[in-house]
């Protein structure tokens, strides 16, 4: 695994459920908090490990994610499961292609498990056609399974979760875990977890879900695998006010946010 002397850079893109916070319709505090924090798009973060720069999830809110941090570069977009608020974004990596034509145009590769793989191809068959019409994304996908893969140099270790009725992936990078959607885990997956420095760990709620992490059940996977930090995602507005919710957690946890950066690992 890559030491943990790269500098490993963490942005949180989105922090929010599969219908985004504020919810269309709502009116409860949270929905209408001035609170930037309490702002929440689809789920889905950026990790970049030295130059290299790694997108998590392309959720209906990809490309106002990649405006707001001024991104025209990366490496790939790995992909943890197959919900649409998390691939529904993928035809804005069309700017990606074409920002540097007519002297290049970049392929975006797109790393995910061979069911992720199967529903994009079928959701996005247009991209994949054999005779395309101008201007459609230009992606090239990559299956991984169980084991440890490499992306430029970088390695990845998927780690395999349940989010209730099918798989879904998370990955670490060095000292860094980035899990979401997950509902449970099993003991061999967690052992890919010892010595991470910072998890991020879904917990949609403090309230039971029966297909996602509550606050609690996240609680007891943080307490076995004891990293220095963790940060919550994916959460829906009955997580409450972030100012009051964050008051709420352990000493080393915290709710994660919009925009929110975390750095690990040391400057070269």
């Amino acid at each position: 695994m890559e030491p943990n002397r790269t500098l490993i850079r963490l942005t949180f893109l989105g922090t929010g459920t599969s219908q985004g916070v504020p919810v269309i319709g709502c009116d409860c505090a949270v929905c209408c908090s001035a609170d930037s924090r309490d702002v929440r798009l689809r789920t889905s973060a950026m990790v970049e490990v030295g130059d290299r720069r790694f997108i998590i999830d392309a959720g209906p809110d990809f490309r106002q994610q990649m405006l707001r941090e001024g991104v025209s570069h990366i490496t790939a977009i790995l992909l943890t499961h197959k919900h649409k608020d998390h691939i529904g974004g993928l035809d804005d990596v069309r700017a990606l292609n074409f920002v540097d034509y007519p002297q290049a145009v970049h392929t975006v590769h797109i790393y995910g498990s061979h069911d992720t793989c199967d529903c994009v191809r079928k959701d996005f068959d247009y991209a994949f056609s054999p005779n395309p019409y101008r201007g459609v994304p230009q992606m090239e996908l990559h299956e991984f399974g169980s084991e440890p893969f490499e992306v430029d140099g970088v390695e990845i270790v998927p780690i395999r979760g349940s989010h209730s009725r099918f798989e879904v992936t998370g990955f670490r990078f060095g000292g860094l875990a980035y899990l979401t959607d997950f509902k449970a885990i099993a003991d061999e997956e967690i052992e890919k977890l010892r010595g991470v420095e910072v998890l991020v760990v879904n917990a949609l709620r403090f309230e039971p879900h029966d297909s996602h992490f509550s606050v609690d059940e996240a609680m007891q996977l943080v307490e076995r695998v004891a990293p220095k930090r963790t940060y919550l995602t994916h959460m829906s507005h009955d997580i409450g006010l972030h100012c009051v919710a964050n008051l709420r957690l352990n000493e080393g946890v915290e709710f994660a946010y919009d925009g929110m950066k975390v750095e690990l690992g040391e400057r070269r």
